[in-house]
């Protein structure tokens, strides 16, 4: 027995109920008998009883439950039935309604029984597994070898006999079983075993020692009757001619053995036809009597045998009488009017004449209307009698007024039931390209520095065909410049704009329609002219002619004078002459001031003391252009002066004046030349101050000496060092050269007296120079003049004098003061 899962459920209505499960686990392999559950109750006062309710899904398996006494307690019992065969892969689980009932208090109460797989346990299944067995009735014409049953088996592979005697006079001839199941007639057939029964004890192995086996009893029974005759009588049938094809006119049916039914006349019938096996009539099709008079009595002869024997049969003749009804609407042609027109089509022009005949009364006079669909109301079409003509102008330039036009013509008979027919109209008002489309001229302004893809503005172009302003836009012939979108008409730049060389472009701009006519090669065109100014952008810089000057400036104290004009111009642009001029580099001093473009120096009395020496000014002149035009661009000239201060002796000077047009720094070499012719007092004066300066020179080379002692006890630095220490030590206190005048000798060059120590190589003049400042004294005698080098205390240099080299600590390496100058 399979292991039981037992709850008690308890209950105070008078009897107890120790022990009701509210579910069973039962194996597949169970047998009739077997015990399920046993319940005990309480019930002191009453019999009790116990019912089984029903059982979901139905079946016969469980029997009703027992309640016997035993020791004062009542015990129940839940049990299977004879015919039980529980099959897992069938039914897993049931459901059992149980009531137990003990005097006036009744308790109900579900038991679930589950089904569980057995894999061991393989059966039969079916009424033939049962112990009743199956029961079949074959007739005896059943043909030799024909299949009778078909067993279920729960799984493959497995082997079927028939285990009962087959032995004649018992059987015509052995039945036979095939591996699915088949169970087939004798090969000699079953004709004359007509009443006889036949038990076959069918045995199934599932190897393994597992079998199943069942009962199948075969009852032949006798062939039909060869009588064949029909149940009714000959009879008269009407019917409506409305009826459809394929409507029901009436049912004969035969006595007989697998009867067939056809009809023997007419032959061919056209409107009825029978079934074969069911023996109905029904119309094949419209029963016209307006067209097909002869349609109104039609008799019918139907014949009925038997589908083996043929030659068994019998015949019936009916009459099916045809009624006139009014059932058919109007017909018309055409039935459907679909058709076009253009939009100009004049007023009157005739669209279509409807014909429309009564099919029940052919020749009755026939009602027509119109009726419109969309639009409602619209007057454009109209119908005179059965002529449907244009009634008003269509015009399709305007939304919603044209394109379709839906009506019906109704067509209504005088027959009765009234019966109308609905001809659909639809009339497609095609489009006419009427109008060319247009635009306005117009003007767009650009600045010259506008960049590629920019916009400029858009054409707009008008046409009053329907869809409006359905346009495409382009430029004849192209332009390399300007573009301008096919679809929304605006205009946009391709190349770049020069406002000097063209100031106004004009663009013609085609216009051109499309799909505003039934015909898409049709197209109008239009164009219009479109001015683009082109608005200036200052775009090129001013250039100065020449960009780089150099010039020799004397100075007179306490005078301003012009030094130059600073010329510049715009090649591209000649017309632009207003240019702001400043000065932006070299102006230390303020020394120089411009006045427009001229380049002056100012008033030295306001400026810093007098310079003594000649000076070199480097002058960075920023041009830019001025006006309402933007941006402002400029340029910058440079101009180099070299101011040589003017002094009171005679002096004849030559200036070349040297321009560098190109970017290379250029090379100023300067030549003075110089004469002098003394007067007789001078040269008194200029011998006692001479001899002053040798005392003076005398002195100073005794605190050079002196210095050096110093600077010799002191190596911390090298000489070169100590050299360049002292020239930026000094050179606040040398302020330029010392110079005397002297005979005009041939043996003295003219480079010499040059501002600079000229030693043949080119020398940029915005470098520092590598030389000393040189000092030129006149000396006792006119006849033989000497030079030496000047430098600040302190400093050791070689002086040299004559072309002869001097130590320094000779008197003539130091200077005279400063106010010793002449």
């Amino acid at each position: 027995m399979a292991a039981v899962r037992t709850e008690p459920w308890n209950t105070p209505l008078g009897g107890d109920l120790h022990s009701l499960p509210w579910f069973i686990n039962v194996s597949e392999s169970q047998g009739p008998g077997t015990i399920l559950q046993s319940f005990s109750f309480n019930c002191s006062s009453h019999t009790p009883t116990l019912e089984l309710l029903h059982v979901q899904p139905p079946t016969t398996f469980f029997n009703p439950p027992s309640l016997t006494r035993w020791q004062g307690i009542y015990v129940g019992k839940m049990t299977l039935s004879s015919s039980a065969r529980l099959d897992a892969l069938t039914v897993n689980h049931y459901e059992l309604q149980l009531r137990f009932t003990c005097g006036n208090h009744v308790m109900e109460g579900p038991l679930s029984v589950d089904v569980q797989r057995d894999p061991g346990h393989i059966q039969c299944a079916g009424r033939f597994a049962s112990p009743a067995g199956e029961i079949i009735q074959v007739p005896e014409t059943v043909k030799p070898g024909a299949r009778l049953y078909t067993l279920l088996l729960p799984g493959q592979g497995a082997q079927i006999s028939i285990t009962s005697a087959q032995d004649p006079p018992y059987f015509p001839g052995p039945f036979s079983i095939n591996g699915q199941g088949w169970l087939q007639a004798p090969s000699q057939g079953l004709k004359g075993q007509a009443q006889k029964v036949f038990q076959l004890q069918i045995l199934v192995n599932f190897g393994q020692g597992r079998s199943c086996c069942g009962m199948l009893t075969v009852k032949v029974l006798p062939a039909p009757s060869s009588q064949v005759s029909f149940l009714q009588q000959a009879q008269n049938i009407t019917i409506p001619e409305n009826l459809v094809p394929g409507s029901k006119v009436v049912q004969v049916q035969a006595r007989g053995f697998d009867v067939r039914y056809e009809i023997l006349s007419p032959v061919p019938c056209r409107l009825f036809s029978i079934g074969r096996v069911d023996g109905v009539v029904r119309t094949t099709s419209p029963l016209e009597l307006a067209q097909a008079p002869d349609a109104a009595v039609t008799r019918l002869r139907v014949k009925a045998f038997e589908r083996l024997r043929p030659w068994a049969s019998a015949e019936l003749d009916f009459k099916v009488d045809v009624q006139s009804v009014n059932r058919w609407p109007p017909r018309c042609t055409p039935a459907l009017l679909a058709t076009q027109i253009p939009e100009t089509t004049p007023v009157g022009t005739v669209l279509n004449t409807f014909t429309c005949t009564d099919p029940d009364s052919p020749g009755s006079t026939l009602d027509y209307q119109l009726l419109f669909h969309s639009p409602a109301g619209a007057a454009s079409l109209c119908l005179q009698d059965r002529v449907l003509e244009v009634n008003a102008t269509l015009d399709c330039d305007t939304p919603g007024t044209c394109f379709h036009h839906a009506a019906s013509i109704l067509v209504l008979d005088g027959g009765q039931p009234l019966m109308t027919t609905e001809v659909p109209v639809l009339v497609m008002v095609t489009p006419v390209n009427e109008f060319s489309p247009a635009c306005v001229p117009r003007t767009f302004r650009v600045r010259e520095d506008a960049g590629p893809h920019a916009l400029l503005g858009s054409v707009v172009g008008k046409d009053m065909d329907y869809p409006h302003d359905s346009i495409e836009y382009s430029i004849p012939g192209g332009s390399a410049t300007f573009a301008v979108d096919r679809l929304s008409g605006e205009v946009r730049l391709l190349g770049p704009l020069d406002y000097e060389l063209q100031k106004f472009h004009r663009l013609t701009v085609l216009l051109t329609d499309h799909s505003q006519d039934q015909d898409p090669t049709c197209h109008r065109s239009g164009s219009c002219t479109i001015t683009i100014e082109v608005e200036d952008v200052n775009d090129h810089a001013p250039e100065c002619e020449p960009p780089f000057q150099e010039l020799t400036i004397h100075t007179h104290l306490g005078r301003s004078m012009e030094v130059t004009r600073v010329s510049c111009r715009v090649p591209q642009e000649p017309q632009r002459l207003a240019f702001s001029y400043s000065i932006v580099g070299g102006n230390s001093w303020s020394q120089f001031s411009l006045q427009g473009a001229v380049l002056v120096l100012n008033d030295l009395t306001l400026g810093p003391s007098w310079p003594e020496q000649p000076h070199t000014y480097e002058l960075l002149i920023r041009v830019a252009d001025a006006g309402p035009s933007t941006p402002h661009l400029s340029t910058t000239a440079t101009v180099i002066v070299h101011l040589v201060p003017w002094r009171a002796s005679t002096v004849a000077t030559s200036t070349h004046r040297a321009t560098v047009t190109s970017m290379m720094t250029p090379l100023l070499v300067t030549d003075t030349e110089a004469f002098w012719q003394p007067e007789p007092w001078f040269v008194v004066v200029l011998t006692v101050t001479s001899a002053l300066l040798l005392l003076a020179l005398g002195w100073l080379l005794s605190r050079l000496l002196w210095g050096l002692a110093q600077v010799l006890q002191v190596p911390s630095k090298p000489t070169q060092a100590l050299l360049l220490n002292s020239i930026q030590g000094t050179e606040g206190s040398v302020e330029g050269f010392m110079e005397a005048p002297r005979m005009e000798t041939p043996q003295a060059p003219s480079s010499v007296m040059s501002l600079q120590y000229f030693d043949g190589r080119a020398q940029d003049p915005r470098e520092s120079p590598s030389f000393q400042t040189i000092l030129y004294l006149g000396p006792l005698s006119f006849h033989t003049p000497f030079q030496y080098l000047c430098l600040p205390p302190g400093i050791l240099s070689t002086v040299s004098l004559n072309g002869v080299s001097s130590h320094p600590h000779s008197p003539l390496s130091q200077c005279l003061p400063n106010t010793w100058r002449t």
